[in-house]
Protein backbone atom coordinates (compact mmCIF):
# COMPACT_ATOMS: atom_id res chain seq x y z
CA UNK A 1 0.00 0.00 0.00
CA UNK A 2 1.50 3.33 -1.14
CA UNK A 3 0.01 6.62 0.04
CA UNK A 4 2.93 8.89 -0.83
CA UNK A 5 0.97 10.29 -3.78
CA UNK A 6 -2.43 10.52 -2.10
CA UNK A 7 -4.35 13.77 -1.63
CA UNK A 8 -4.09 15.07 1.98
CA UNK A 9 -7.19 15.90 4.04
CA UNK A 10 -7.67 18.34 6.93
CA UNK A 11 -9.23 15.97 9.47
CA UNK A 12 -8.97 12.22 10.19
CA UNK A 13 -12.75 11.58 10.07
CA UNK A 14 -15.79 12.93 8.27
CA UNK A 15 -18.14 14.71 10.69
CA UNK A 16 -21.23 12.76 9.65
CA UNK A 17 -19.51 9.36 9.57
CA UNK A 18 -21.08 6.52 11.59
CA UNK A 19 -19.15 3.28 11.30
CA UNK A 20 -21.18 0.07 11.52
CA UNK A 21 -20.27 -3.61 11.66
CA UNK A 22 -22.26 -4.56 8.55
CA UNK A 23 -22.19 -1.41 6.43
CA UNK A 24 -20.41 -3.02 3.44
CA UNK A 25 -18.83 -6.31 2.27
CA UNK A 26 -16.14 -7.83 4.49
CA UNK A 27 -12.52 -7.60 3.43
CA UNK A 28 -11.22 -10.80 1.90
CA UNK A 29 -7.95 -10.34 3.80
CA UNK A 30 -8.01 -8.25 6.99
CA UNK A 31 -4.27 -8.54 7.68
CA UNK A 32 -3.36 -5.15 6.24
CA UNK A 33 -6.20 -3.42 8.10
CA UNK A 34 -5.07 -4.90 11.43
CA UNK A 35 -1.44 -3.99 10.84
CA UNK A 36 -2.34 -0.37 10.12
CA UNK A 37 -4.53 -0.13 13.23
CA UNK A 38 -1.69 -1.50 15.36
CA UNK A 39 0.73 1.08 13.98
CA UNK A 40 -1.80 3.88 14.43
CA UNK A 41 -2.26 2.84 18.06
CA UNK A 42 1.48 3.29 18.54
CA UNK A 43 1.30 6.69 16.85
CA UNK A 44 -1.39 7.94 19.25
CA UNK A 45 1.32 8.09 21.95
CA UNK A 46 2.46 11.37 20.38
CA UNK A 47 -0.53 12.21 18.17
CA UNK A 48 -3.65 12.96 20.26
CA UNK A 49 -5.32 14.32 17.12
CA UNK A 50 -5.95 10.80 15.75
CA UNK A 51 -6.97 9.22 19.08
CA UNK A 52 -10.73 9.30 18.51
CA UNK A 53 -10.48 8.02 14.94
CA UNK A 54 -8.23 5.12 15.96
CA UNK A 55 -10.53 4.28 18.90
CA UNK A 56 -13.49 4.05 16.54
CA UNK A 57 -11.70 1.98 13.90
CA UNK A 58 -10.17 -0.43 16.40
CA UNK A 59 -13.64 -1.78 17.19
CA UNK A 60 -13.77 -3.47 13.81
CA UNK A 61 -10.47 -5.37 13.67
CA UNK A 62 -12.35 -8.65 14.08
CA UNK A 63 -14.37 -8.26 10.87
CA UNK A 64 -13.38 -5.11 8.95
CA UNK A 65 -15.32 -4.05 5.87
CA UNK A 66 -14.50 -2.00 2.79
CA UNK A 67 -15.96 1.13 4.41
CA UNK A 68 -13.71 0.63 7.43
CA UNK A 69 -10.68 0.36 5.15
CA UNK A 70 -11.64 3.62 3.44
CA UNK A 71 -11.88 5.25 6.86
CA UNK A 72 -8.37 4.02 7.69
CA UNK A 73 -7.15 5.42 4.38
CA UNK A 74 -8.55 8.82 5.35
CA UNK A 75 -6.53 8.75 8.59
CA UNK A 76 -3.39 8.03 6.56
CA UNK A 77 -4.21 10.91 4.21
CA UNK A 78 -4.58 13.19 7.22
CA UNK A 79 -1.22 12.06 8.63
CA UNK A 80 0.40 12.78 5.27
CA UNK A 81 -0.77 16.39 5.50
CA UNK A 82 1.07 16.91 8.80
CA UNK A 83 3.82 14.30 9.30
CA UNK A 84 5.66 16.49 11.81
CA UNK A 85 2.69 16.98 14.13
CA UNK A 86 3.40 16.63 17.83
CA UNK A 87 2.87 17.98 21.33
CA UNK A 88 4.63 21.16 22.39
CA UNK A 89 5.66 21.03 26.05
CA UNK A 90 5.61 24.43 27.72
CA UNK A 91 8.45 25.58 30.04
CA UNK A 92 5.82 26.81 32.52
CA UNK A 93 7.17 25.98 36.03
CA UNK A 94 3.68 25.70 37.58
CA UNK A 95 3.04 22.08 38.60
CA UNK A 96 -0.75 21.80 38.73
CA UNK A 97 -2.88 19.13 37.10
CA UNK A 98 -5.87 20.35 35.11
CA UNK A 99 -8.27 17.86 33.60
CA UNK A 100 -11.15 18.11 31.14
CA UNK A 101 -13.84 15.42 31.10
CA UNK A 102 -16.61 14.86 28.57
CA UNK A 103 -18.79 12.15 27.06
CA UNK A 104 -20.92 11.59 23.97
CA UNK A 105 -24.09 9.91 25.22
CA UNK A 106 -25.33 6.70 23.52
CA UNK A 107 -23.16 7.37 20.49
CA UNK A 108 -22.68 3.72 19.48
CA UNK A 109 -25.53 2.87 17.06
CA UNK A 110 -25.36 -0.85 17.88
CA UNK A 111 -24.87 -1.00 21.67
CA UNK A 112 -25.97 2.57 22.59
CA UNK A 113 -22.92 2.86 24.83
CA UNK A 114 -21.38 6.28 25.38
CA UNK A 115 -17.85 7.45 24.65
CA UNK A 116 -15.64 8.90 27.37
CA UNK A 117 -13.07 11.50 26.45
CA UNK A 118 -10.59 13.25 28.69
CA UNK A 119 -7.33 15.16 28.65
CA UNK A 120 -5.05 16.20 31.51
CA UNK A 121 -2.52 19.03 31.54
CA UNK A 122 0.50 19.48 33.80
CA UNK A 123 0.74 23.25 33.86
CA UNK A 124 0.17 24.17 30.20
CA UNK A 125 1.43 20.87 28.76
CA UNK A 126 -0.79 18.00 27.68
CA UNK A 127 0.41 14.84 29.44
CA UNK A 128 -2.53 12.39 29.28
CA UNK A 129 -5.55 11.82 27.06
CA UNK A 130 -7.99 9.06 26.17
CA UNK A 131 -11.00 8.22 24.03
CA UNK A 132 -12.81 5.05 25.06
CA UNK A 133 -16.24 3.48 24.85
CA UNK A 134 -17.83 3.08 28.26
CA UNK A 135 -18.27 -0.49 29.52
CA UNK A 136 -21.96 -0.15 30.42
CA UNK A 137 -24.97 1.58 28.92
CA UNK A 138 -25.83 4.88 30.62
CA UNK A 139 -29.51 5.64 31.05
CA UNK A 140 -29.03 9.40 30.82
CA UNK A 141 -26.50 11.93 29.62
CA UNK A 142 -25.87 12.91 33.26
CA UNK A 143 -24.88 9.33 34.07
CA UNK A 144 -22.57 9.17 31.06
CA UNK A 145 -20.96 12.48 32.03
CA UNK A 146 -20.46 11.34 35.60
CA UNK A 147 -18.84 8.08 34.54
CA UNK A 148 -16.45 10.15 32.43
CA UNK A 149 -15.83 12.39 35.45
CA UNK A 150 -14.94 9.36 37.60
CA UNK A 151 -12.61 7.95 34.93
CA UNK A 152 -10.76 11.25 34.66
CA UNK A 153 -10.53 11.49 38.45
CA UNK A 154 -8.80 8.09 38.51
CA UNK A 155 -6.31 9.28 35.91
CA UNK A 156 -5.55 12.45 37.86
CA UNK A 157 -5.06 10.43 41.04
CA UNK A 158 -2.62 8.10 39.24
CA UNK A 159 -0.67 11.11 37.90
CA UNK A 160 -0.47 12.53 41.42
CA UNK A 161 1.03 9.26 42.65
CA UNK A 162 3.52 9.35 39.76
CA UNK A 163 4.52 12.94 40.52
CA UNK A 164 4.95 11.98 44.17
CA UNK A 165 7.31 9.15 43.23
CA UNK A 166 9.35 11.68 41.24
CA UNK A 167 9.53 14.01 44.23
CA UNK A 168 7.30 16.67 42.63
CA UNK A 169 4.74 18.39 44.85
CA UNK A 170 1.83 20.05 42.97
CA UNK A 171 1.59 23.78 43.55
CA UNK A 172 -2.17 23.55 44.29
CA UNK A 173 -5.12 21.19 44.19
CA UNK A 174 -5.90 19.50 40.89
CA UNK A 175 -8.83 20.91 38.91
CA UNK A 176 -11.29 18.93 36.83
CA UNK A 177 -13.57 20.71 34.35
CA UNK A 178 -16.91 19.42 33.08
CA UNK A 179 -19.62 21.02 30.95
CA UNK A 180 -22.40 19.03 32.65
CA UNK A 181 -24.13 20.93 35.43
CA UNK A 182 -26.02 17.80 36.50
CA UNK A 183 -22.82 15.74 36.82
CA UNK A 184 -21.22 18.48 38.91
CA UNK A 185 -24.31 18.61 41.13
CA UNK A 186 -24.06 14.86 41.75
CA UNK A 187 -20.38 15.20 42.60
CA UNK A 188 -20.95 17.97 45.14
CA UNK A 189 -24.13 16.56 46.75
CA UNK A 190 -23.26 14.55 49.89
CA UNK A 191 -26.64 12.78 49.88
CA UNK A 192 -27.22 9.73 47.68
CA UNK A 193 -30.58 9.40 45.98
CA UNK A 194 -32.31 6.55 44.18
CA UNK A 195 -31.25 7.94 40.82
CA UNK A 196 -27.53 7.77 41.73
CA UNK A 197 -27.53 4.42 43.52
CA UNK A 198 -26.37 2.48 40.44
CA UNK A 199 -23.28 4.69 40.07
CA UNK A 200 -22.56 4.77 43.80
CA UNK A 201 -18.94 3.59 43.56
CA UNK A 202 -18.08 6.34 41.10
CA UNK A 203 -19.87 8.86 43.33
CA UNK A 204 -17.89 7.76 46.38
CA UNK A 205 -14.57 7.90 44.52
CA UNK A 206 -15.05 11.42 43.15
CA UNK A 207 -16.56 12.85 46.34
CA UNK A 208 -13.75 11.43 48.47
CA UNK A 209 -11.20 13.32 46.35
CA UNK A 210 -13.27 16.49 46.61
CA UNK A 211 -13.66 16.20 50.38
CA UNK A 212 -9.96 15.61 51.09
CA UNK A 213 -8.97 18.57 48.93
CA UNK A 214 -7.17 16.55 46.26
CA UNK A 215 -9.57 17.60 43.53
CA UNK A 216 -11.78 20.54 42.62
CA UNK A 217 -14.55 20.12 40.06
CA UNK A 218 -15.55 23.21 38.12
CA UNK A 219 -17.91 24.06 35.28
CA UNK A 220 -16.63 24.94 31.82
CA UNK A 221 -18.75 25.97 28.84
CA UNK A 222 -19.19 23.48 26.01
CA UNK A 223 -17.30 25.79 23.63
CA UNK A 224 -14.24 25.57 25.90
CA UNK A 225 -14.56 21.87 26.73
CA UNK A 226 -11.29 20.50 25.33
CA UNK A 227 -12.25 16.88 26.05
CA UNK A 228 -14.95 17.15 23.38
CA UNK A 229 -12.07 16.67 20.93
CA UNK A 230 -11.90 13.00 22.05
CA UNK A 231 -15.62 12.15 21.90
CA UNK A 232 -16.70 12.84 18.32
CA UNK A 233 -15.44 13.90 14.86
CA UNK A 234 -15.32 17.63 14.08
CA UNK A 235 -15.30 19.87 11.04
CA UNK A 236 -11.78 21.00 9.98
CA UNK A 237 -12.13 24.53 11.43
CA UNK A 238 -13.24 23.28 14.87
CA UNK A 239 -10.75 20.42 14.71
CA UNK A 240 -7.82 22.79 14.15
CA UNK A 241 -9.04 25.07 16.93
CA UNK A 242 -9.01 22.18 19.40
CA UNK A 243 -5.54 21.10 18.22
CA UNK A 244 -4.15 24.55 18.88
CA UNK A 245 -5.65 24.72 22.39
CA UNK A 246 -4.28 21.27 23.23
CA UNK A 247 -0.78 22.34 22.25
CA UNK A 248 -0.56 20.14 19.13
CA UNK A 249 1.63 21.81 16.52
CA UNK A 250 3.71 20.99 13.49
CA UNK A 251 7.35 20.69 14.42
CA UNK A 252 8.32 22.01 10.98
CA UNK A 253 6.23 25.17 11.43
CA UNK A 254 7.73 25.76 14.88
CA UNK A 255 11.24 25.30 13.53
CA UNK A 256 10.61 27.72 10.68
CA UNK A 257 9.08 30.19 13.11
CA UNK A 258 12.18 30.03 15.30
CA UNK A 259 14.45 30.56 12.31
CA UNK A 260 12.40 33.53 11.13
CA UNK A 261 12.43 35.04 14.64
CA UNK A 262 16.23 34.72 14.85
CA UNK A 263 16.53 36.26 11.40
CA UNK A 264 14.40 39.26 12.37
CA UNK A 265 16.39 39.81 15.58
Amino acid sequence: MDFLGCKPVHSPMVVSSKLLHDDSPLLSDATMFRRIIGKLFYLTITRPDITYAVQQLSQFVGAPTEVHLKAVHRVLRYIKKSPGQGILFSPNPIFQLKGFSDSDWATCPKTRKSVTGYCVFLGDSLVSWKSKKQQTVSRSSSEAEYRALATTSCEIQWLLFLLGDLGIVPSSSSVLFSDSQSALAIAKNPVFHERTKHIGIDCHFVRERIQNGTLKVLYVSSSNQLADFFTKPHAPAVFNMFKSKLGIHSMYDLACGGILKQHVN
